[in-house]
């Protein structure tokens, strides 16, 4: 594996450009790296702002600090702000702007109408966009930093963000006098000059760095070179790549070994993609980058310089129950939606293959499909499982849902108002409407066989759940008639027998603290997690490794507050030598010789 003398991210950060964003799949330490670099700068004495634009942003956990929609200054770090862009905030502040105006100038209702349009899952994402291309494109928001940096939501999501400038003032132009959730289309039109500058300031190498951040594995590898070539068609190509939590074997310990050689894999099958980035590498630590101490280490000094954890904690963990045990209880409805959720990189789609492999073995009819705009899991199941595997894919849909309401309530309509009907479906929202029709129709394949959802991470996942009444009311204006499963989503999802929840973490702060809020917010909705997933669990897997073993008992504080304090059912699924991938690599989930399929 390569090895590099230089600190951690001195390369990146030796002449900064004023905009950095970091991006990757989920999991992979985005947060950590940006704060980090956050840190780093402000220490020279730079004024530094750092801004999320993830809808379950963790700033406040890394940084300590409490945070708000507007400029914080973090203790401890002179010359450093940082502001979560909250969307539900935004969307209010966003609704308010563009409908205010109208109050007391057009009928009550017809302003009504208005509010209705924006309270759809679309809105919050244009509204949290909207305080971004500020942010990026008028220079006077940020004029007091020297550098701006952006710690970016999942890749899915960050795409499609990085992609709306030009979508959204292409529409604008082409729709002046028209309208849809993004409101009256009039009210947009001052905001088309910014929004040409945020695209102006993206593709400018002399301004904006884009910061690939990942791990040396398959699955991130493969995300953060999609996202490279994606971006460059977007013209972002001033691109640098970090390689996080590299690690290195300390003896002939076999898990430790299988680790370091499983990285050395990844890395060797991506390595004409990396060459050319010139990546910078983040060794991995003992403990969770979290506090100003632990970011500033970092950056400032070896990884062998980390205090040593305590480790006759990990005698201590809890009773949990096996990936085996969860399967028997699904396995007992034969038939229903089983949907995994929590923070990206926790192996959401890991254990919803798993989970389908397994009941697949045991002779049941499976269905494997995912909401997640960054899937993988047709690489994840393999094949010969007897596991149909699709996804939801956006562009289908939305053409197919454009042809279905055309072809319904586009038939009442004179020219004009077909017309009118047409710029309306040409709206980026469309989309938004056609993923979740597909998925209320998804969910309801669950009649007559399993289904296993792997959901998008946190933050989209709740935008989609979320959307289901503001749905109702926009289906209802475009379209003729109401599917039924569509009218029955909502029931079906708070229906225990019908639909389980399995919420998925990994023993680590971050990831466990967002499932928590993530629980909160399902339980707001009327519907209540079936198990807790903990996975990729070190603690028992024996493993000596000095480091490892570190990692090991500082698990075991997050294991209990999970299996004591959260969930109602906790299931450990312990780190395995072999990649969980395929039949073969997925089986090692289920170490009972009585239900191991054959290898």
């Amino acid at each position: 594996m390569p090895a590099s003398s230089e600190l951690p991210l001195s390369g990146l950060l030796a002449s900064p450009t004023r905009f950095l964003f970091f991006t990757g799949k989920g999991g992979v330490g985005k947060t950590s790296m940006a704060c980090a670099s956050a840190v780093a700068l402000a220490d020279r004495g730079l004024r530094v702002l750092l801004v999320s634009t993830d809808p379950a942003s963790n700033l406040d956990e890394v940084l300590g600090v409490s945070l708000s929609s507007v400029p914080t200054a973090v203790p401890e770090a002179p010359g450093l702000s940082a502001l979560n862009i909250d969307p539900a905030a935004a969307a209010h502040a966003y609704r308010e702007k563009l409908v205010g105006p109208f109050r007391g100038k057009l009928p009550d209702a017809l302003v009504r109408s208005m509010e209705e349009q924006l309270s759809g899952a679309c809105t919050m994402e244009i509204a949290a966009f909207d305080e971004f291309s500020r942010l990026l494109g008028d220079p006077r928001s940020t004029v007091g930093y020297d550098h701006v940096i952006f710690d970016t939501a999942p890749t899915g999501h960050t795409l499609r963000l990085l992609s709306l400038p030009g979508a959204w003032s292409g529409f604008i132009d082409a729709n002046p006098a028209g309208a849809s959730c993004l409101g009256p289309l009039s009210g947009l039109e001052a905001q088309k000059a910014i929004y040409a500058q945020a695209v102006a300031s993206l593709s400018d190498s002399a301004r904006t760095t884009l910061v690939l951040v990942s791990r040396a594995q398959r699955a991130a590898l493969t995300e953060a070179r999609r996202t490279s070539h994606e971006l460059s068609l977007l013209g972002v190509n001033h691109q640098r790549l970090i390689l996080n939590g590299l690690f290195h074997a300390a003896g002939i310990d076999p898990t430790a070994q299988a680790l370091e050689q499983r990285e050395r894999s990844a890395l060797a099958g991506a390595a004409a993609f990396l060459e050319p980035l010139a990546p910078s590498h983040v060794p991995l630590r003992a403990t969770n980058l979290v506090g100003l101490a632990a970011l500033r280490a970092l950056t400032s000094a070896p990884a062998a310089a980390e205090p040593k954890a305590q480790e006759s904690s990990v005698a201590t963990l809890p009773t949990c129950g096996t990936l085996s045990d969860l399967v028997t209880d699904l396995a007992r409805q034969g038939h229903g939606v089983v949907m995994t959720l929590g923070k990206g990189g926790v192996g959401k789609t890991t254990i919803a293959a798993a989970i389908a492999t397994e009941l697949a073995r045991r002779g049941f009819k499976v269905r494997l499909t995912t909401t997640d705009p960054a899937a993988h899991v047709a690489a994840a199941v393999g094949d010969g499982t007897g596991v149909v595997v699709d996804r939801i894919d956006p562009h289908e849909e939305t053409r197919r849902y454009a042809e279905s309401v055309l072809g319904s309530t586009g038939t009442q309509l004179d020219a004009d108002g077909r017309a009118l009907l047409e710029e309306d479906l040409r709206s980026p929202c469309t989309e938004e409407i056609a993923i979740f029709r597909a998925f209320a129709r998804t969910v309801a394949q669950g009649r007559d066989e399993f289904v296993i959802l792997d959901t998008a991470p946190t933050g989209h996942t709740l935008l989609l759940l979320d959307a289901t009444e503001s749905y109702h009311r926009e289906i209802a204006r475009k379209a003729s008639d109401l599917p039924t499963e569509v009218r029955e989503l909502l029931p079906r999802l708070r229906d225990p027998d019908f639909t389980k929840m399995v919420v998925v973490t990994l023993p680590e702060p971050t990831p466990v603290h967002e499932a928590a809020m993530l629980q909160t917010d399902l339980r707001r909705a009327g519907i209540e997690p079936f198990a807790w997933v903990i996975n990729q669990s070190l603690s028992g897997c024996g493993t000596q490794d000095p480091l490892l073993r570190e990692r090991a008992a500082g698990e075991t504080r997050f294991i209990r507050e999970v299996a004591e304090g959260l969930a109602r059912r906790t299931i450990r699924v312990p780190w395995v030598l072999q990649d969980p991938v395929g039949a073969g690599g997925l089986a090692q989930l289920f170490p009972d010789p009585a239900i191991t399929p054959p290898g």
